[in-house]
């Protein structure tokens, strides 16, 4: 039992001696951990890497768009004037007539035979005037040999037979005339030059005097286009009159300008030559009326025809200049417009802005927030967040006619493998309304 104990005061005088050594070994190795896990840590990431440009100055136009509809300034409904049988129809569907082109033509024989009669009737009138006058004549001589042969009240039969035999005439001559013009309305011709339409009878149907559509015709050059001006764009346009002391009656100096439904732009340009006299008070607005020229191809077709829808533009107002950025650089928050501004630090600045018309070139006119020579992000939106730093690449501000002329570049760099990190993806062209606070680190 003495040799037991002694052996357990042993071990644990050992066992004190070996606890300061384990422990100081145990600390080396954490120091020795720590230290490679520091030197380890991955650096932050570069400032993700941005296209900008700065805005483009130039003398621009402000206009306001509308929509309107064409219709020629003449348009007739050809019916006819008498009653009668179609016997002709001489004209072709859709082709161009000029003033006096006979379109349809009606039995004529029941008219010629009035008109006959008519004639015969005047032949016979006159005849009895002349014996009217005659015997009037002869009454009064036979009362100036001798004033008591004839009595008073036969000389003023007389002078009434042959004022009589005159009312006859007279009217035998109108009725005559009626039945002229009758005979001519048997015969349908076009009152304008036009297109003719398409025709509603055929031969031999009846027609009513009056009554009967047979076709139509419309003017086809110049043509006209109606749309409505809303009140603000009126106010506008009568004070830019008022200002310079013009007759507001000639409309012709204030251009306006067209577009068709597949035509980019508006390539048609007319003049204003008529404003409503009152302003539709449901609506607000006034309608206006512009003129186009219409010419014809050497197969005499037209492009534009009476009934189209049309985009209109008018220039309201002077020329000014304008700074204008592209739109794809345009942010949108709760219905706000705002710019992604680089400064001199290239720190991002949050810049809410107003925007003006879009041009054709696809750059909107910015009128206020903006100053001349100021960087703003037009690709690489979607890495960029206010107030913080980016790595800039100042390139000339993209139009429509840059963007669909400069071809998609070449990669320079091969295929990524799998052990490469993934491409960063292509910037968006409609940027989010709000930056969320996170994404990659690594444009």
């Amino acid at each position: 039992m003495i040799q037991s104990a002694s052996v357990r005061s042993a071990v644990r005088s050992e066992v004190r001696g070996v606890a300061p050594l384990g422990m100081i070994a145990v600390a080396l190795i954490s120091a020795h951990c720590g230290c490679k896990a520091k030197a380890e840590t991955p650096p932050p990431a570069p400032p993700p890497s941005v296209v900008v440009s700065t805005p483009i100055e130039r003398s621009v136009t402000d206009y306001v768009d509308f929509t309107g509809r064409t219709e020629a300034p003449f348009s007739v409904d050809i019916r006819p004037g008498v009653t009668g049988y179609l016997v002709k129809m001489p004209f072709t569907e859709g082709t161009e007539v000029k003033t006096g082109d006979l379109l349809f033509e009606i039995d004529p024989r029941p008219y010629q035979a009035d008109l006959d009669r008519a004639q015969g009737d005047v032949v016979l009138n006159e005849a009895k005037l002349k014996l009217a006058k005659a015997d009037n004549a002869r009454a009064k001589n036979i009362a100036m040999v001798n004033a008591g042969a004839i009595s008073r009240q036969d000389l003023d039969k007389y002078e009434a037979a042959e004022e009589e035999a005159v009312a006859a005439v007279e009217a035998s001559k109108a009725n005559l005339e009626s039945y002229k013009i009758n005979l001519e309305f048997t015969r349908v011709t076009s009152p304008i030059d036009g297109r003719v339409g398409r025709y509603y009878l055929t031969i031999g149907n009846l027609v009513n005097a009056d009554t009967t559509l047979l076709t139509t015709v419309v003017s086809q050059d110049p043509i006209y286009v109606y749309y409505d001006v809303d009140e603000l764009t009126l106010l506008r346009l009568m004070r830019r009159l008022m200002a310079s002391n013009a007759d507001p009656l000639p409309l012709k100096r204030f251009a306006v300008y067209m577009g068709l439904a597949d035509e980019e732009g508006f390539p048609h340009v007319g003049y204003i030559n008529f404003a409503n006299n009152v302003v539709n008070a449901s609506t607000g607005t006034i309608t206006v009326r512009g003129v186009f020229e219409n010419p014809a191809t050497p197969s005499t077709r037209r492009l534009l025809k009476p009934g189209m829808f049309v985009r209109v533009r008018f220039p309201n107002g002077e020329p000014h200049p304008a700074l204008l950025v592209s739109e794809k650089a345009l942010g949108t928050d709760q219905g706000r417009k705002y710019l992604l501004v680089v400064n001199d630090k290239n720190i991002v600045e949050y810049r809410p802005v107003t925007t003006g018309p879009l041009q054709d070139d696809g750059l909107r006119v910015i009128e206020t927030g903006l100053k001349v020579g100021e960087r703003m992000i037009v690709s690489g939106l979607q890495f960029a967040r206010p107030k913080a730093e980016v790595r800039v690449e100042l390139q000339p501000m993209p139009t429509i006619a840059s963007t669909s002329t400069t071809p998609a570049p070449t990669p320079s760099t091969p295929t990524p493998t799998v052990s490469q990190p993934p491409a960063a993806p292509r910037p968006s062209t409609t940027p989010s309304p709000m930056p969320s606070p996170t994404g990659p680190t690594n444009p």
